[in-house]
């Protein structure tokens, strides 16, 4: 048994909680929303989030980093990319050197381009072990005991199996790697493309659409990720091709929503107003495409999904100007 503390209370955070209790874990789930804790510590629910699953007893939430963190062996960062540097340096007095760092976080910062990792070292530093944990995974089919398969990825082969044992379970299967560049680019940049499938089924194309942008949303992938310095076997792999394809085709994916909804042409505000939690993709899209310009980086399904976004440019109009590009050979 493991004391395990838990900084976010949105859907995976509470997916994990159970989990972790489940397997016998002592859990302290901090998030800032008072209803969530309350709903946690009183009814054993998260009203706000999951709450058709009811959270072990022994899980105990609070809004005291200093109540969450105390004595913590694990700790799992599941908050949005864009409050991580925030909160790194919020928990990073409260961490002993032998603490893992398990990020769940997909995203990259907007204002300086850095993966959640370089975050980490850059705010809390090189003592503590970073472990990214990645894959196709939905909160709710976990949590639901659908089989699933995930990757740890950490330069730390031991702190990868120690996150690979405590938290593998008869349905969720965790692999270990090395590379946490291309688990935290796969993990960040399916988003993106994400919300270009959504666009394309909110426009009414069907299936030969959605795989002609996984497909070449994977080359502008793994383009990007070995310019960062990635493996390619990681992005055939889990944390690649496997979350790609999940969250581009899955119901419960909050980018592919935002996609179909600006493809039935729904402004931006909108719908954003209506989703719970945060979509990743929308911030992601201006890192990546910042990132990409800067090093001259060819990434036209980004580029397109940004001009969406930011740029006013219709739904219809980024899918027309993406089959009317010169046609080339593939790769």
């Amino acid at each position: 048994m493991k004391r395990i503390a838990i900084i976010g209370g949105g859907s995976w955070g509470t997916a994990l909680a159970v989990i972790a209790a489940r397997a016998g874990h002592e859990v302290r789930l901090w998030s800032r929303n008072a209803e969530v804790v309350r709903s946690i510590n009183e009814q054993h629910v998260n009203a706000s989030y999951l709450k058709s699953v009811q959270i072990p007893s022994s899980v105990a939430a609070t809004s005291e980093l200093n109540t969450a963190l105390d004595g913590a062996e694990l700790v799992l960062f599941v908050a949005p990319s864009h409050a991580a540097r925030e909160l790194f340096t919020a928990i990073s007095p409260h961490l002993s050197d032998s603490t893992i760092i398990v990020s769940l976080s997909k995203g990259i910062e907007i204002e300086t381009g850095k993966r959640i990792s370089e975050i980490a070292k850059e705010v809390i530093g090189t003592s503590n072990r970073f472990v990214c944990l990645s894959g196709p995974s939905f909160a709710k089919e976990v949590v639901s005991g659908h089989p699933t398969a995930i990757v740890a990825a950490s330069k730390d082969a031991a702190a990868a199996r120690a996150v690979q044992n405590d938290l593998s379970s008869e349905n969720l299967r965790i692999y270990t790697n090395t590379d946490v560049i291309g688990t935290e680019i796969g993990g960040s940049v399916k988003n993106v493309m994400a919300i270009a499938a959504g666009m394309a089924a909110g426009l009414g194309f069907g299936s030969n659409s959605v795989a002609a942008l996984i497909t070449r949303g994977l080359a502008e992938i793994t383009r990007f990720a070995r310019r960062e310095g990635a493996q390619v076997e990681t992005l055939m792999g889990l944390a690649g091709l496997g979350d790609l394809v999940l969250t581009c085709t899955g119901t419960l994916s909050r980018n592919r929503f935002v996609g179909e909804e600006l493809g039935k042409g729904r402004p931006l505000d909108e719908i954003t107003a209506d989703l719970n939690e945060v979509a990743e993709g929308i911030k992601t899209a201006r890192a990546v495409k910042q990132l990409a310009d800067r090093a001259n980086l060819e990434m036209p399904i980004v580029n397109e999904v940004n001009a969406v976004l930011y740029g006013g440019k219709s739904a219809r109009e980024a899918v027309a100007e993406l089959m009317n590009r010169p046609l080339r050979e593939e790769g």
